[in-house]
């Protein structure tokens, strides 16, 4: 049974979901001309200098946090690719996760601040994060792991591919976190769980995604990867709850990859909304503590 936590964020997440999350279709579009007008903060809390060393560069063509555990050596590099459906900045419950990454595991973090749609899309970000993450799995002796969460999920998946269909150096496992596999959300049973999402639509999302997609089609690969292939991708993690319109995809490439050979951990947790496991409640309390543990445990292929 949910916890009483996760019940109560639920009851609040259903009476402002409409306008702090992705519930309306014209809350959305103003989100978008917000962002385009007065982009929002991408820094990390101050706090975390205290805790981690906070290097920014600009080589890629945007910003690129790397966050360090201060006074001790990483002993495992993580990729992370925040959420917002890509129109909305990295936020504080990403920072959140991406200290104790740092400081619990520890890890070496790597955070693309990517540039959001419609400024940002697919095809002007994919070949350099996917250059960027090549050179992570290949230019350390260290184990790398691919995150992301909702439309950081689908970005860390459409990278792996790219990285295995150049025969580049994989990373050793991927953590999905409710990952945003489909930008057309043609699923149909995502309509099915529509009535009890209370912070996501498949209307506003496919407008985000087509924002993102720009001039590639919904189904290509590259901003749906749920259509590429799944043959040869690392051991992969995936957490999602089943009040979220993007647990039906998470569940289809859970059998794709499954049936491709590829080992998958599932966590589908009963109740749960759109990244459980960023929220301050028992479940996702949980849900960090294991993905802390996977993250610690991998190793290079």
């Amino acid at each position: 049974m949910p916890s009483m936590g996760s019940r109560a964020l639920k009851l609040v997440m259903s009476a402002v979901g409409k306008k702090l999350g992705y519930r309306d279709l014209t809350e959305v579009r103003r989100k978008v001309e917000k962002q385009l007008l007065r982009p929002a903060s991408y820094k990390p809390p101050k706090h975390l200098d205290k805790s981690c060393v906070v290097h920014l560069s600009f080589e890629h063509g945007w910003p690129c946090y790397r966050i360090s555990p201060r006074g001790r050596d990483p002993k495992v590099q993580v990729l992370y690719l925040h959420g917002g459906a890509y129109i909305e900045e990295i936020g504080s419950n990403h920072w959140a996760l991406i200290k104790e990454l740092a400081t619990n595991v520890p890890a070496a973090v790597t955070v693309p601040v990517y540039p959001l749609a419609p400024r940002g899309t697919a095809s002007r970000f994919l070949p350099a994060v996917t250059a960027l993450a090549g050179s992570l799995t290949t230019d350390s002796a260290l184990p790398t792991v691919f995150m992301g969460d909702s439309a950081g999920g689908g970005l860390a998946l459409a990278i792996a591919q790219r990285l295995r269909d150049a025969a580049t150096a994989p990373p050793a496992r991927l953590v999905l976190i409710s990952p945003w596999l489909d930008v057309a959300l043609g699923n149909p049973e995502a309509a099915r769980v529509q009535p009890r999402d209370p912070m996501l639509s498949t209307e506003s999302l496919r407008y985000t995604g087509a924002l993102w997609a720009d001039e590639r089609e919904l189904s290509d690969a590259a901003v749906s990867p749920i259509n590429g292939t799944m043959t040869g991708l690392p051991p992969t993690t995936v957490y999602v709850g089943t009040d979220d319109v993007l647990c039906p995809d998470a569940r289809r490439f859970r059998d794709m990859a499954t049936s491709a050979g590829v080992a998958v951990d599932f966590h589908e947790a009963a109740g749960q909304i759109h990244v459980y496991p960023l929220w301050p409640i028992r479940e996702g309390r949980h849900a960090r503590r294991c993905i802390l543990d996977d993250v610690g445990h991998a190793t290079t292929r």
